[in-house]
């Protein structure tokens, strides 16, 4: 099997979950090597996404590992015969970091998705002119073509929401996120956006008032990652300027489920919440 110079996601995600179900079931790398006739170097390196796997060693493997359920080993299938795909963001790589690229991928992966953001309206929800004026804000040397490129991009990964089964999402924002001096017309058409998209049945938006204690704690913006079969762990990602960090130890997964839901606790019911955007929509007349 050819070695992958650039894994994609999914491959990585795929060697993950082998390794996850080899030392759920007890078995070490010898072992796997040992059921495959193979060297242990080969398992090394499908675990590491370094390498691919054929259906008949992937089925073995998942037979020794005891992974019976089907919708399961569906999974691990469609994963493995579709892993070298790339999706539409493909077309924007010479644009896109690495990191970029991969969040973009795991969104359209995913089943649900759950945000904290502190300061700006979160990327999926953004209109195209918030957009805009936040990247130009961020960095004011990007020349109008990247502009409209990143803005097309964050336009695009909207599609998640137009699936057979849209993506499901959560975001609780910071109150101060609603005042941003980003001009009178983007933010009035931003949270009038912001509203409609709230109203929508897969996605839900909380505000954390501006009042709320933790607001002094909170660890920036981040968000957690969930997808359709128990058999993916969920991954956590931080979002900064210049970097996109994920999490995928069940520790630190469990420390940032734990802040979400401290979060979306002290954070305004969803019918409060939308009032409160309602009433920053009439301060920007």
């Amino acid at each position: 099997m050819a070695v992958a110079r650039n894994p994609t996601v999914r491959q990585r995600r795929l060697g993950r979950m082998l390794r996850e179900a080899r030392t759920g079931a007890g078995k070490t790398i010898a072992h796997a090597a040992g059921v495959l006739d193979c060297a242990e170097s080969k398992i090394s390196r499908i675990e590491a996404a370094q390498s691919g796997i054929r259906s008949l060693d992937l089925r073995v493997l998942l037979d020794f590992y005891g992974v019976t359920d089907t919708t399961s080993r569906e999974r691990f299938q469609d994963l493995a015969r579709n892993g070298r795909e790339r999706g539409w963001w493909s077309q924007y790589e010479g644009s896109l970091n690495s990191a970029y690229s991969d969040l973009i991928a795991l969104e359209w992966d995913a089943s649900d998705l759950y945000v904290v953001d502190t300061t700006i309206i979160p990327g999926l929800l953004q209109t195209p002119a918030y957009t805009a004026a936040v990247v130009r804000m961020q960095n004011p040397d990007k020349s109008d073509s990247d502009v409209e490129a990143q803005v097309k991009v964050r336009g695009q990964r909207r599609q998640t929401f137009a699936r057979s089964v849209p993506l499901r999402f959560w975001a609780v924002i910071a109150e101060s996120a609603l005042k941003a001096d980003l001009g009178k017309d983007v933010m009035r058409d931003q949270l009038e956006s912001l509203l409609t998209l709230a109203r929508e049945t897969n996605i839900q938006v909380q505000v954390l008032p501006s009042h709320a204690a933790i607001n002094t704690t909170l660890y920036g913006p981040f968000g957690i990652l969930s997808f359709p079969e128990p058999v993916e762990t969920d991954i956590v990602y931080q979002d900064s300027l210049t970097s996109i960090i994920y999490y995928e130890d069940p520790q630190q997964v469990s420390f940032y489920t734990s802040l979400f839901r401290r979060l979306n606790s002290e954070a305004l019911p969803v019918e409060q919440s939308l009032s409160i955007i309602k009433e920053h929509i009439d301060g920007t007349d």
